[in-house]
């Protein structure tokens, strides 16, 4: 009784605070919401490595389904091989995401490296050639969560950017790449950059308007692409720590000055949008409830920054105490599926622009319940 009582309290606080911006802006907030679905501009469903809670991440089989599901944009992160090819994984090291460890012929490339400061030890994308790369099949990264997309380990192998791009040029939706550890590889002589943006222009999807975002949870890099292109730009936030160039130059800031209203408008010099944790929009309290949202959408929007949280998921692993539903004494009580509808309705309802989901089919049906049946959509299908 407790739990619903403190979650009717959040989202009556929730009403509040939305009312009051439409007050502000000199409206309502169904007013606003009609004008938005008029103009298509409902927050926009970003699928989250692909749809990743049904399908390993980052393949062509993820990225699909998300599609399939509506997701308006798809995500592959950025890393490189050795011939610098951009190819579509969360992390360098793929030994989590790959069957590398069953190829005996790759045996002898298993290393320890420091990224971002941190000691790793495994198979790095930088090792291989893109052909050595495509003799590998992708893994389930999270099985003890997700057994159902142990099914499909070992079918699909690692998409290359431009296998991306020309899936979702043929379904008409968006991409969000973001670069992974740009620091990094440009240390090693792989930057990211460059190829990034040859490859966006090479497909005329370099200018303001086109489908695409790009995202660094870095500075620098983003600063760099901002003099490279005219494609969005957006800049991710952790809830904890700071960039980790920020760490290389000293630089005394944290997520969290980046996430004040100073910060936000200091990082409208060189992008277009905010990826946040989404716990820096409603953070939880030590026993995993929510608390009292703050006011980084408002302050975002006033930096006139779209903002774009991360990442929504179905099971109660990932959701608040408020949305877990079941036994939580069941051995599967974790992998089940909470009220995740309920954490979409309040992140709409908050005002943001877009989310990035394992589940586009959930965001999307959210959407439909909290704004009508017009989706968000790419700028340029």
């Amino acid at each position: 009784m407790r739990t619903t009582q403190k979650l009717c309290a959040v989202l009556a606080l929730v009403a509040v605070m939305v009312a009051a911006a439409g007050v502000a802006r000199g409206g309502s907030n169904d007013d606003d919401k009609g004008e938005k679905a008029a103009k298509g501009k409902l927050p926009l469903v970003i699928g989250h490595r692909g749809a990743s809670g049904y399908r390993p991440e980052h393949t062509l089989a993820a990225y699909k389904l998300a599609i399939g599901m509506g997701a308006d944009y798809v995500e592959p992160d950025l890393v490189s091989t050795k011939d610098g090819v951009l190819v579509a994984r969360h992390e360098n090291e793929i030994s989590a995401t790959t069957d590398v460890e069953n190829h005996p012929e790759f045996a002898s490339r298993f290393r320890t490296k420091s990224i971002d400061g941190a000691p790793v030890s495994g198979w790095f994308t930088e090792d291989f050639a893109l052909a050595e790369l495509k003799a590998l099949r992708a893994t389930e990264r999270i099985p003890e969560l997700r057994l159902d997309n142990a099914a499909f380990d070992g079918l699909y192998q690692i998409p290359t950017l431009q296998e991306v791009i020309d899936l979702a040029k043929s379904a008409g939706v968006g991409i969000y790449p973001e670069t992974k550890h740009p620091t990094y590889f440009d240390s090693i002589g792989l930057s990211l950059e460059e190829p990034l943006v040859a490859t966006l222009r090479a497909n005329g999807w370099s200018r303001k308007k086109a489908p695409v975002f790009i995202q660094s949870f870095e500075v620098s890099n983003l600063k760099e692409l901002n003099r490279m292109t005219d494609a969005p730009l957006v800049q991710l936030l952790n809830a904890s720590g700071k960039p980790y160039d920020f760490v290389l130059n000293g630089d005394p800031r944290t997520y969290a000055d980046l996430a004040t209203a100073a910060g936000l408008r200091e990082i409208a010099r060189y992008a277009d949008g905010v990826g946040p944790n989404k716990n820096l929009i409603v953070p939880r309290d030590g026993s995993n409830h929510l608390l009292t949202p703050t006011t980084l959408v408002r302050d975002a929007h006033r930096a006139d920054l779209v903002v774009h949280p991360w990442t929504f998921r179905n099971e109660n692993f990932f959701l608040p105490e408020d949305f877990r539903h079941g036994n939580s004494a069941h051995p599967s009580y974790l992998r089940a599926t909470g009220d995740s509808p309920g954490e979409y309705a309040l992140f709409y309802r908050l005002g943001i622009d877009g989310l990035f989901t394992d589940n586009p089919d959930t965001a999307v049906a959210t959407r439909v319940e909290s704004f009508g049946d017009k989706g968000g959509g790419a700028d340029d299908k």
